[in-house]
């Protein structure tokens, strides 16, 4: 039974009952009852960029070295790992910048590259008994043109791999 008048002067009087629906004592509303913004872009985009080319190097050269251990048999997931060494360094240090996962994607076309060329170049200074720094900075021409040349229809799905290994990892670990 609620009052809608004020208690006779000698009966105490009865705390008031908060109304259906309204904000308990103390709290406070949500500014407009809409959900709270979704956050701003975080990270370092140029310093995930500079980290994306560092492990790209250390990747590719890693790559090289498998291929020339196996005589140049070329390995799929090995192509996929590329990418996804990259697009995990990225995506952890970029956030979410838009940016980045792209980055990735060619960083792990430019590391599927570097590796072939890499094993040329380890193969090029067994065979011919040139060091492999001679053989990669002096013969680059060379290495290209044979890597070319032992290109096969299956690079083609391991260069993608290696961009989708970069692109997806580096989204989905974004920040």
């Amino acid at each position: 039974m609620s009052q809608s008048y004020p208690p006779p002067p000698g009966q105490p009087q009865q705390p008031q009952q908060p109304q259906y629906g309204a904000p308990a004592p103390g709290a406070f509303p949500a500014p407009g009852g809409y959900p709270p913004p979704a956050p701003a872009a975080t990270g370092n985009a140029g310093l995930a960029i500079v980290a994306g080319i560092v492990v790209m190097l250390i990747v590719a050269a890693i790559y090289g070295a498998i291929l020339k251990a196996t005589d140049g048999a070329t390995i799929g997931y090995a192509a996929l790992a590329l990418g996804a060494a990259i697009g995990a360094v990225m995506g952890k240090i970029g956030g979410r910048n838009p940016a980045v996962p792209v980055i990735a994607a060619v960083l792990g076309l430019l590391a599927y590259y570097l590796g072939g060329i890499l094993a040329f170049a380890f193969a090029l200074g067994d065979y011919v008994h040139i060091s492999f720094f001679e053989a990669l900075f002096q013969h680059y021409d060379l290495l290209n043109e044979g890597w070319t040349k032992s290109l096969e229809a299956i690079d083609a799905l391991f260069f993608i791999l290696a961009a989708a290994g970069g692109f997806s990892t580096a989204r989905k670990l974004a920040g």
